[in-house]
């Protein structure tokens, strides 16, 4: 049988899908570069340049149960995330205004709302298959992470797009008008899922507390991306879902916690979609790996703070000295990341960004930069180290 015959097998909406364009693994970028993959700077992807806590390696050395199958309900490690989550929320001082009649004297959500995921990728692409199909729609609001329209895609739902405004804030009224017209115009694909991510990457900016409330009156599900919550002053939304039964929160080790290549995030969901979920995802779907480490960083969150407040210091750092780059407008940030317009930079004929993102390539120097709407002649600089912020910094000014 010909592969053409087979072909047609296929569902026919994933021939015009668009992949999803990851980060190249800077092993790679070495070979091509020819310089030592000690002495690239990667700061394309928003990774935490200090890695995890010591004793995470040191439980994962430890642990003798590598060849039995993980609990599949991942039961002590929803119970520390329910743990961390009430502490979050009694540390930060801040009790969050919901909207809801709930006494929040002491905000906790129980552990039996939380699920665990494969990353957060795993969370997005199950909250996708459960609400999405042909004839359905997610709004999205570019610029902001890529995954959203990837996953609504593959399932063959269609991604409404309402663009954020100059200040890459979301536009809230806009955002409401397309879901009302769409319900009175009886439109043929239904928006049923709202992608949020605060801080937004690559924007970095705080979604308020005011808009989002205004987003949940919407009769959607509302799906509120925190990757990068910690990096933020603000306080995290998570107890919101006690009061929002549209509102579902997703958070990750990946950032502050700095597990990204073992992939572990979790789901703050409200209690009438965790049956669902439970009959839904795949029952061994984190391994234990993953749970190892991250009950190990749980453990130890206090050194994680202070990761996370040497990472805010040197993104307040970074953004000051990049304003005195005359090519680059960086964008005030929330998160580990910093965006950056770029204009009167010698392009060469392939624009501005794109140049200057090869030029600290070749100087071992790794940014990310787009080439999307939105974002035309901007790249994004994750925080790293000091020592790594210096030598960016001499690279930058090396190139005015």
């Amino acid at each position: 049988m010909q592969a053409t015959t087979l072909q047609s097998l296929l569902k026919p909406h994933l021939a015009g899908l668009e992949e999803y364009t990851p980060i190249q693994p800077f092993e790679v970028l070495s070979q091509r570069l020819g310089i030592p993959a000690a002495e690239i700077v990667k700061l394309d992807a928003n990774e935490n340049p200090y890695g995890p806590h010591p004793a995470v390696a040191e439980a994962l050395a430890e642990y003798a149960y590598y060849h039995i199958y993980p609990d599949p309900q991942q039961t002590e490690l929803r119970h520390a995330l329910a743990d961390h989550l009430q502490d979050e929320q009694s540390q930060s001082g801040d009790i969050p205004t919901t909207g809801g009649d709930r006494d929040l004297a002491a905000p906790s959500v129980p552990s039996d709302q939380i699920l665990p995921g494969h990353g957060t990728d795993e969370v997005l692409d199950y909250l996708c298959r459960m609400f999405l199909g042909p004839g359905d729609a997610i709004i999205n609001t570019p610029p902001t992470f890529g995954m959203y329209s990837f996953d609504a895609k593959l399932v063959g739902a269609e991604v409404l797009e309402v663009w954020r405004k100059d200040d890459y804030h979301i536009d809230v009224q806009a955002t409401r008008d397309l879901v009302n017209s769409a319900a009175q115009d009886g439109a043929s694909a239904r928006p049923k899922l709202l992608f949020l991510t605060s801080p937004n990457n690559p924007t970095g900016n705080w979604l308020s507390d005011s808009d989002l409330l205004r987003l949940l009156e919407l009769p959607m599900i509302v799906v509120l991306d925190e990757a990068y919550v910690e990096f933020a002053v603000e306080t995290s939304r998570s107890p919101w879902v006690l009061d929002h039964e549209n509102l579902v929160i997703i958070r990750t080790f990946s950032k502050s916690a700095g597990i990204a290549g073992l992939r572990l995030g979790y789901g703050v969901f409200p209690a009438w979609m965790m049956p669902v979920l439970w009959k839904f995802k795949q029952p061994y779907n984190v391994n234990v790996a993953a749970t190892v480490a991250g009950l190990a960083s749980l453990r130890h969150v206090g050194e994680m703070h202070s990761t996370v407040e040497k990472i805010r210091a040197e993104r307040d750092r970074l953004f000051l000295a990049l304003q005195e780059i005359p090519y680059l407008s960086p964008y005030p940030s929330s998160a580990n990341f910093i965006l950056c317009g770029v204009e009167g930079f010698r392009s060469s004929g392939s624009g501005d960004a794109a140049a200057l993102k090869h030029a600290l390539e070749q100087r071992g120097i790794l940014v990310r930069y787009y080439q999307k709407p939105g974002l035309d002649n901007c790249i994004r600089i994750s925080v790293g180290r000091p020592e790594q912020t210096d030598r960016l910094l001499a690279e930058l000014s090396y190139l005015a």
